[in-house]
Parts: structure tokens; C-alpha cells; sequence
């Protein structure tokens, strides 16, 4: 980035931060949530530039002591030797993000090959979401869920949110968790003790904040029925349970696990938005699939990306080549490990593509 637009985001952030100090702009908490995280992006990288301005001040002021001082002349080569270091955190920083990188998320778990033990599976794969976000502090909410005979889920929708305005949001951390999840295990139902796999389906969305995606009322057919989960007396009680089908794609939304039909209504709305979001965002990138070259994360939902294999205690990530023996940390939610290493693999990609 050049020295103009170095001083662009320098004042931008200088702005943002008396912008920040007006009570009044906090009257608008989603506006001052916003500003808030455009100011925790561009710190890093404020710090990051006064760093190596003052470094290169002090080598030139070291430089031309060094001819009178041998102690300056040793700190000159100390202070040459750091510089690198700085402009790659610095051309690191400044990496194109992801935008929704601060998001709160919206995810399905589904059931797939194997039955019953693919719907255990994702009661497994639910709680281990479940116990990652209480290990973060954030709150996780099960919107609707289908069960199965033995105990799990064939389908099951949450949301996962954090009331911090961070930079560094849901999104950023559970982004690379969509595709197929592959369990190999000996199953409840399996008398012989015969290994046997299947697996879970995740997919993940951002949860836009605002919308992004107009819905016509025209498309929308919602039905009312009872809820069939726990929730209070009302259950079973009233037509409180809400699905919404959307017409031109299909896709059918439900929400059972608010105590009103007016907010599960607007919580399947919710949803929809950020599927059709998600839509919307795949077919952007479909055309233009050589800029998301560089993402670990793949469009295609059917590709295989993880495999839990009990018998050894082993959780595998296929695109980047993870091994792990400790699948039962993994499982209580115990996930830093995996999504650190593709969180580094899809930074190394970022920055090889920018060197290309």
C-alpha cells in the first residue's frame, strides 16, 4: 500500500475515534457498533505504522551516531534487522477482510448417510458447537430442530452470537466449518462392534445485520402450527410455530423455540435473510472464482472436510492436511486447534496471492 493511502486510514481512524467520543453517536448503538468495529480494524494497523515510522527514525538517527559511538553503530544493525519484521506484520495487516469477518452466524447441521447414527452424529457435532461457544462467552440459540428415533437430530438450525463489537467476530472463527462431516465409529446399533461410517452436513451463514437481500412479502408462504419442543405451557397449546416457505427457491424456514408467533416469525425471517444472503454471496463468487481462489473455504457443500474417527481418538482436516489425536477434547469443544490451523493456511494463501 502506498504512503497515501497509509495516511488515508491514518485519518480515517483519527475521525473514527472523535466520531467515538460523541455521546450522541452512541444514541445509534447499531451505528456506534459499526464505527466501533471499523475503529478495532484499523488500530492494529495505526500501531503497526507509528511502530515502523519510529524504527526507521531511530535507525537513521543511529546511522549517523555510529561514527562517533560503537554502541550506536551495533544498535543500527539491530534496529535494520527488525524493519522486515515490521513491514511484513504491517503488509499483513493490511490484507484484504473478509467482511463479514465480525458477524454473528446462523448454522444447520444436518443428518446424511448412515441414518440414525448420521443423526447422532449431529447431536454430537450440535453440542460440540454448543460447548465452543460457551468456552467464548457467546450465546448460542436453538431456532428449530427435527429429531430423530434414537436420540439426535436430522435437522437442526442455531444461531451463535457475541455481544462484543470485535473485529474478530462468530464468522471469523467457525467460517470454515461448512461441508460434509464424517464420522467413523462403531455405531449404538451395531451388534457385531463393526466400524462403520457416515456422516453430518454443515452449512454456516453471516448473519447480516442489516438487509442486504430485499424479499418480497409476495413470495413468502407462512403457515402457523403448534410447537412440539419444550417452551412452557403454551406448548401444544397454540399455533405458535411458524415456517416460512420462500417460492422462487424453495426454501423453507421454521422456528418453534420463541414463546410468541410474532418472534418466531421474525426469527425465521432472520434466517432466511442470511440463507438468501448466502445465496446470493456463492453466486458472486462463482463469477468471479478466480478472486476466491485464495479461500480455504469452498462454495461446494458436498466436499468432505473433516473425518472424527473414534476408534483412534483422531480428528482429521482434509484441507489442510490437520491431525489431531485428542477427538474427545475436540467433541467437549476443544476446536482452537483445527480452526487455528485454517485460519493460518487461508492467511498464507492471502498472502501468496498478494506476492503474486
Amino acid at each position: 500500500m502506498d504512503s497515501s493511502s497509509l495516511k488515508g486510514l491514518l485519518a480515517e481512524h483519527a475521525e473514527l475515534e472523535q466520531q467515538l467520543a460523541d455521546p450522541a453517536v452512541h444514541a445509534d448503538q447499531a451505528r456506534a457498533r459499526k464505527l466501533g468495529r471499523r475503529y478495532a480494524e484499523l488500530t492494529p494497523v495505526v500501531r503497526a505504522v507509528r511502530e515502523l515510522d519510529t524504527a526507521r527514525d531511530d535507525l537513521a538517527a543511529a546511522r549517523e551516531m555510529a561514527a562517533e559511538d560503537a554502541d550506536f553503530a551495533a544498535e543500527a544493525e539491530e534496529l535494520a534487522a527488525r524493519i522486515p519484521e515490521l513491514e511484513a506484520k504491517l503488509t499483513e495487516l493490511l490484507l484484504p477482510r473478509d467482511p463479514y469477518d465480525g458477524s454473528d452466524v446462523v448454522m444447520e447441521i444436518k443428518s446424511g448417510e448412515g441414518g440414525e447414527e448420521s443423526a447422532l452424529f449431529a447431536g454430537d457435532l450440535l453440542r460440540m458447537y454448543l460447548r465452543y461457544a460457551e468456552r467464548h462467552g457467546w450465546k448460542a440459540e436453538v431456532l428449530d430442530s427435527v429429531d430423530s428415533d434414537l436420540g439426535g437430530f436430522k435437522d437442526v438450525t442455531l444461531s451463535i452470537k457475541t455481544k462484543a463489537a470485535d473485529v474478530d467476530g462468530v464468522w471469523s472463527r467457525l467460517k470454515f466449518e461448512g461441508g460434509v462431516h464424517r464420522v467413523q465409529r462403531v455405531p449404538a446399533t451395531e451388534s457385531q462392534g463393526r466400524i462403520h461410517t457416515s456422516a453430518s452436513g454443515v452449512l454456516i451463514y453471516p448473519e447480516p445485520e442489516e438487509v442486504e437481500v430485499e424479499i418480497d412479502p409476495n413470495d413468502l408462504r407462512i403457515d402457523v402450527f403448534r410447537s412440539s419442543g419444550p417452551g412452557g405451557q403454551s406448548v401444544n397449546t397454540t399455533d405458535s410455530a411458524v415456517r416460512i416457505t420462500h417460492l422462487p427457491t424453495g426454501i423453507v424456514v421454521s422456528c418453534q423455540n420463541e414463546k410468541s408467533q410474532i418472534q418466531n416469525r421474525a426469527r425465521a425471517l432472520q434466517v432466511l435473510q442470511a440463507r438468501l444472503q448466502a445465496i446470493a454471496e456463492e453466486e458472486a463468487a462463482a463469477k468471479a472464482s478466480d478472486a476466491r481462489r485464495s479461500q480455504v473455504r469452498t462454495v461446494d457443500r458436498s466436499e468432505r472436510v473433516r473425518t472424527y474417527n473414534f476408534p483412534e481418538n483422531r480428528i482429521s482436516d482434509h484441507r489442510v492436511n490437520y491431525k489431531a489425536y485428542n477427538l474427545d477434547q475436540v467433541l467437549d469443544g476443544d476446536l482452537d486447534g483445527v480452526l487455528d490451523a485454517l485460519a493460518t493456511a487461508d492467511r498464507e494463501e492471502r498472502l501468496a496471492a498478494q506476492a503474486g
